[in-house]
């Protein structure tokens, strides 16, 4: 193994790092708004289950980004080092600005812009594309559909008892959906970075002749986004706790469910979704169950733009890096 392929690797574990970092107000920015953890309890609380997430949801994602957006016999460590520049700095740059994008779209974003550069359409690989992009509009519309239904539900069947027991029920059942949650996020999310860097090794010979995901790639990913949990990404928690709609402990239960629900699904299925858009339409789903009013659109619709722009923006900055690289 390489110099640069250890700095590679070390590259893909920073993104995994920043993927956590920048999505840890998925994880906790329900569990906190409703003040049923401090946000430092709840950081721990999703890092725990972020890390232990593949134990059960497989490597269905992982395989899906080594071989299932670009041919794999295309990939090179030029498009891996592209690839990570641009969903890096996509993240930064969004974290900044306070949007909760997907680190998931910009990862995806940054594969595509350096494998056009390098060498054309035929590069992609369609199919995988399609779905990916199809679920941009999916997972949230499922997350929302799924928070509202939960939320119907969950109303009904506690009609009779009084605001202080269902306070006092959901304050702990929102433990369990938070940590239902950080396994749906932590299984979905730190398999991207371990299919990156299955790819960069398969492509450079170190796996043999069959791509497979290394057990060391597995646990180091899962901690990297744990580690990036447990900093945390307090601009993002105000606009995904505060922002969109204001939560009760009822509240956080439903959309946390419904979120869970989605990605577990979405995992075992290999797509690789983002767990920013389906919790952030849970969240809209639960909100609207009061009133529609009770949702701030406004801001709703910044961060569905910030989405649209994810994978042509991050694919744009892997396009100029991969240009860059191949002729210095």
């Amino acid at each position: 193994m390489t110099a640069y392929i250890i700095f590679l690797i070390s590259l893909a574990l920073l993104f995994d790092f920043l993927n956590g970092f920048h999505d840890s107000a998925n994880s906790i920015a329900t569990v906190v708004s409703t003040r049923v953890l401090t946000p430092r309890q709840a950081v721990i609380w999703a890092a725990f289950f972020n890390f232990i997430a593949f134990l059960f949801l497989g490597l269905h994602v992982a395989d899906t980004i080594g071989k299932g957006i670009i041919d794999a016999g295309v990939m090179d460590s030029n498009i891996i080092l592209a690839t990570l520049v641009g969903a890096c700095v996509w993240d930064i740059l969004t974290w900044y600005l306070g949007l909760p994008t997907s680190s998931s779209h910009a990862l995806i974003g940054g594969m595509v812009g350096a494998a056009l550069v390098k060498a054309g359409p035929d590069a992609l690989v369609a199919k995988g594309i399609i779905k990916t992009v199809t679920f941009i509009f999916i997972s949230p519309t499922v997350g929302l559909l799924l928070g509202l239904a939960i939320g119907i539900a969950v109303y009904w069947a506690f009609r009779k008892a009084s605001p202080r027991e269902v306070d006092h029920i959901f304050r702990r059942g929102q433990l369990v959906s938070a940590a239902l949650y950080s396994l749906g996020h932590g299984g979905n999310d730190a398999q991207k970075t371990m299919g990156i860097i299955a790819g960069l090794l398969f492509s450079a010979g170190l796996l043999g002749d069959t791509f497979y995901i290394p057990f060391w790639v597995i646990v180091s990913c899962q901690a990297a986004i744990a580690a990036g949990t447990m900093f945390g990404g307090w601009r993002i928690v105000k606009t995904m706790g505060q922002k969109i709609a204001k939560l009760k402990p009822v509240d956080g239960f439903c959309a946390e469910t419904g979120a869970a629900i989605t990605l577990f699904f979405s995992t075992m299925m290999g797509i690789p979704v983002s767990t920013t858009h389906t919790i952030t339409g849970a969240i809209m789903g639960v909100g609207s169950l009061r009133r529609l009013s009770a949702v701030r659109w406004g801001v709703a619709g910044r961060i569905v733009w910030a989405w649209i722009l994810t994978i042509p923006g991050a694919a744009a900055i892997s396009a100029v890096t991969f240009f860059l690289a191949t002729r210095i």
